[in-house]
């Protein structure tokens, strides 16, 4: 993925042109974060034995560009997922390198894990917004913030429903993180038609089918294609 601002102005293959590596699961060497015994003994505590890395990214926040497009509007990572129950997901998100407010630390709102999927779609930003990245319409803003200062190699693990974003990079260096959403392998898909995650459904099936030549017709076919057995059986992800 590229951030929006750079578009295709920038196609010299270096760090500044990739802002986020998506489905790295076929990757041997990224594939062993997911394997880690250090991760998995904490998500086990949400999805039992039957681990399934269902996303997973690489995360190269770069510089802004003055656009402000480096940011990452508040959201739910339930948005994007047709499966549920909820409490058995879990993100794992480690930090490559010292990550505070300065190149864009990930910002949550405590306890909104509690709550409900909220409606999602692009915010209204001057300087554009980066594919896919659709944001909560309607919060609370007087809800408590919590800046996630890390260092190189601590980790947060969240609940999909829990709010959170992060903000721009105002460094020249890039914010670094690696992250895999877990599921229990008994977890069960949902039809989202008629929801609040249609849109979201039509832009991957899309872009599945762009890039991988791909006819999955539903956001649960798409799910079933990249997802992969961590540790235990595969039931019905």
């Amino acid at each position: 993925m590229r951030d929006v601002s750079i578009g295709k102005s920038e196609y010299v293959p270096c760090e500044k042109m990739v802002s986020k590596v998506q489905n790295f699961q076929e990757d041997k060497e990224l594939f062993r974060y997911c394997t880690l015994p250090e991760i998995l003994k904490y998500v086990e505590c949400f999805t039992g034995p039957n681990i399934m890395a269902m996303h997973t990214m690489l995360i190269n926040k770069p510089p802004d560009t003055g656009k402000k497009t480096s940011r990452h509007p508040l959201h739910q990572d339930l948005h994007y997922f047709p499966f549920r129950p909820s409490n058995n997901i879990v993100c794992a998100w480690a930090a490559m390198e010292h990550i505070d407010r300065k190149n864009g630390c990930l910002v949550v709102f405590p306890g909104t894990h509690k709550g409900t999927l909220k409606p999602h779609d692009y915010p209204q930003w001057d300087g554009g917004v980066n594919l896919m990245f659709h944001g909560i319409q309607d919060y609370d803003k007087n809800n408590t913030r919590v800046y996630v200062t890390m260092e190189k190699g601590d980790t947060v693990f969240f609940h999909p429903l829990l709010i959170h974003g992060s903000g721009r990079n105002k460094t020249e260096g890039f914010r670094k993180a690696i992250s895999c959403h877990f599921a229990a392998s008994d977890c069960k898909y949902i039809d989202v038609k008629g929801t609040s995650q249609e849109k979201i459904e039509k832009e991957i099936v899309d872009l599945t089918h762009k890039f991988y030549g791909l006819e999955t017709g539903s956001l649960k076919n798409v799910w079933t294609w990249k997802g992969r057995l961590v540790k235990g059986e595969r039931i019905s992800l």
